[in-house]
């Protein structure tokens, strides 16, 4: 089935959102942490520790536009959209309740997230209650 052009949309908006925040991370983590008012300084180590994650959020940014015009792909892009802005403003909202407040930047990052989660969602919505027949579905043994 060929994705809608809301899914289209969703999955254009969530791939160009996940990699250009995932390459700013791998290529210049000073500036993107910056622009929330963290400074990393010198640490070789935690640069590693983000540049790392900020790698795996390009390349499922790529994956994710990748399933626009890949029909194979689609099931597994949406599913790694869904994954991504689910889980990182449901991240945001534990530091939220554990760490307290952070700066208004973090907060409109954590606003964005849960919008294109909420567009994610209501993209795909009729794929994720009613998946097409013979994907990823168990069949009972007899």
């Amino acid at each position: 089935m060929r994705p809608t052009t809301f899914e289209k949309i969703a999955l254009g908006l969530s791939g160009l959102t996940a990699l250009t925040i995932g390459t700013f991370i791998l290529f210049a983590p000073h500036a993107f942490y910056a622009s929330y008012g963290i400074t990393l300084g010198e640490d070789v180590n935690l640069l590693s520790e983000l540049r790392a994650p900020g790698a795996g959020l390009a390349g499922f940014g790529l994956l994710m536009l990748l399933g626009i015009r890949r029909q194979a792909i689609l099931p597994v892009a949406m599913a790694v959209a869904l994954t991504v802005f689910i889980a990182f403003p449901a991240g945001r909202l534990v530091g939220l309740a554990v760490d307290g407040m952070p700066s208004g930047s973090v907060i409109g990052a954590l606003v964005v997230e849960l919008g294109i989660a909420a567009l994610c969602l209501a993209a795909f919505r009729r794929r994720l209650w009613h998946p097409a027949p013979g994907l990823f579905v168990a069949k009972p043994t007899h």
